[in-house]
């Protein structure tokens, strides 16, 4: 008797990354100190199988996003921002997994160079607008003028104060042109971000994650907090609200962002040509030739 067709989901699952096997890595090297504390402070987590189940879910709804982005020849900006550590990149990471570079890329600028410190604030961004038939993402954006630059000092208060003034009125132009705009920001606790600090610090996996600037981000958190509060309320407008998402839980974090872009856009099935595998032509004078060993990568595993 032969074994009925695993259900493509469960198979799916299996071959799908295991987070939780992650973690365990991640625990493998962490000291029993930050081991204790982690587990004693981290949230209630997300069953494992409805997690994986979800984001499939998802994933299969954001790729007919993508084609129907495509297809209409649409424009979409989604903008992520938040702490260091909030979980940005992770749910950008779970976004962009299975869809077309062509179609949906991800923009995550450098520290601005010199020339660039002596243009229009916004021109370094411009040329990553999407074109009709894209989408884009931007890890950290133009506010990084209202958030880390206006912490640590690299723009003045007034260069901030033209910021709070030129932004509203920049996104606009960026909604009457036909892009639509949607703008996330990651949230984190205190103790959150010094625990997964402290994960990074700890996990050679991670530690290059971590940069000066980041443990600089910890001692001025205050800052940061009175810098976000004063973002949210100049630049919060109707054509382009900001949306906060919950992120102590990466888990949890990923699936509603994933759930909320979805619902952002009016998507829909689009037509599709049917695919049919051609059959191979086979030559009776077709010959593969025989390739040196040394073009083959080794074969250890």
């Amino acid at each position: 008797m032969t074994d009925e067709p695993r259900d493509w989901l469960e198979a799916e699952l299996q071959e799908t990354l295991d987070e939780d096997y992650e973690i365990e890595l991640e625990d493998a090297v962490l000291s029993e100190e930050i081991r204790r504390i982690y587990r004693e402070k981290r949230p209630e987590q997300m069953d494992r199988k409805l997690y994986f189940r979800e984001l499939l879910r998802l994933q299969t709804e954001l790729i007919k996003l993508q084609d129907w982005v495509a297809h209409n020849k649409q424009k979409v900006v989604v903008i992520f921002e938040g702490r260091d550590s909030a979980g940005k990149g992770g749910a950008i990471k779970r976004i962009t997994q299975r869809l077309n570079p062509r179609v949906v890329r991800t923009v995550a600028l450098p520290a601005p160079s010199d020339r660039e410190k002596t243009q229009w604030y916004f021109q370094r961004y411009v040329p990553h607008l999407p074109a009709g038939g894209e989408i884009v993402l931007f890890d950290r954006s133009w506010y990084n003028r209202a958030g880390v630059e206006r912490v640590m000092g690299f723009a003045s208060e007034d260069q901030v104060d033209q910021f709070f003034q030129d932004v509203p009125e920049f996104e606009r132009m960026l909604v009457r042109s036909g892009i639509r705009l949607v703008k996330y920001w990651f949230s984190i606790t205190d103790e959150e971000q010094q625990m997964r600090f402290l994960m990074r610090i700890h996990d050679p996996l991670k530690q290059w994650k971590l940069s000066p600037m980041d443990l600089e981000s910890r001692v001025r958190w205050e800052a940061y907090t009175k810098a976000k509060e004063d973002m949210l309320e100049h630049t919060n407008i109707p054509e382009a609200p900001w949306y906060i998402v919950p992120a102590n839980d990466k888990k949890r974090a990923r699936l509603n962002c994933m759930s909320h872009l979805l619902s952002m856009i009016p998507y829909g099935e689009v037509p599709h040509q049917e695919v049919t595998l051609p059959n191979r032509v086979f030559n009776p004078d077709y010959e593969r030739d025989v390739l040196s060993r040394d073009l083959y990568v080794p074969q250890k595993y």
